[in-house]
């Protein structure tokens, strides 16, 4: 398979594991969203150690890499904690959509520290996908208290997007992705461990079990989603990230008995149309330039 396809492949599948993660965070009750990052991470420290230490080679990295390796690990960070608060203090479709934002700030990203150029027919399927996604979640703005919320969405979807661009950025100088999720989870980790000490909330061993197993599924994205970038730029692969909606509409059927209405159904219409559009627009442009 070719390294683009290979992308998408990692793409879909953190996607499916990001869903997966944000059920089990939900369904771990309520917890203050800190710690729920907290545990997000901890175990991703496990996983990446655990493939570290099978693969010595994962370590190689070089001294200037590091400015690189903290940017990804500090807009990461920063960006879990923005979204954590967002989902914690506003509707739970305004942050989903919020979150959605990291495509476009991945691309845009992309283009000024990478130099890779963006089509039009691609910046075009982008679009068309935003508006599926605001056909699913249907978003409602308020100038109220959720100000703050909404502020912190946006920040915490730039920061993604962001951290996505390094992730590639770092991909391109050789970094082995495991070292990589492991730079960043014990960054986050030793970031929002004072918090946790100083403010633990006590947990049941119900609500233990679900933010243990939403480390889990946040530990299958994590690499999957920085196997994805490493392997193909952000303007061909950011597309197939929208079916993280599918899957969550999916999970929400199956674990809330949530129904989606006419415009969700449409919306995953357009969302998965565009994709396959894009798919088959990218390998015609792509065969007579390897050719």
């Amino acid at each position: 398979m070719s390294s683009k396809t290979k992308a998408i492949g990692y793409i879909l599948c953190s996607a499916f594991c990001f869903a997966l993660m944000s059920t089990f965070v939900r369904l771990a009750g309520d917890l203050p969203s800190i710690q729920k990052s907290f545990f997000r991470n901890i175990v991703s420290v496990v996983f990446a150690s655990i493939l570290l230490f099978k693969d010595r080679s994962n370590l190689v990295f070089r001294a200037k890499d590091l400015p690189y390796l903290f940017m990804r690990a500090f807009f990461g960070t920063l960006g879990v904690l923005c979204n954590f608060y967002a989902v914690d203090h506003m509707v739970l479709s305004d942050a989903n959509m919020l979150n959605k934002l990291s495509p476009f700030f991945a691309i845009f990203c992309s283009y000024f520290l990478l130099k890779e150029k963006i089509k039009p027919f691609q910046l075009f399927g982008i679009d068309v996908a935003f508006v599926g996604a605001l056909l699913i979640i249907k978003p409602g703005f308020s100038l109220g208290d959720s100000m703050l919320p909404s502020l912190l969405g946006v920040l915490g979807g730039m920061s993604a997007g962001i951290a996505y661009t390094f992730v590639r950025a770092l991909g391109q100088r050789g970094v082995k992705g495991p070292f990589i999720v492991f730079f960043f989870s014990v960054f986050s980790c030793v970031v929002v461990l004072p918090f946790i000490l100083l403010d633990y909330h006590p947990m049941t061993g119900y609500q233990l079990g679900m933010l243990c197993l939403a480390g889990f599924a946040a530990s299958g994205g994590q690499f999957a989603i920085t196997a994805a970038y490493t392997h193909a730029p952000a303007r061909e692969i950011s597309i197939y990230d929208y079916s993280q909606i599918l899957f969550s509409a999916l999970f929400g059927f199956i674990f809330f008995h949530q129904v989606p209405d006419v415009w969700s159904v449409l919306g995953y219409v357009v969302i998965c149309g565009i994709s396959v559009v894009m798919f088959f627009y990218n390998n015609r442009h792509e065969q007579p330039a390897s050719k």
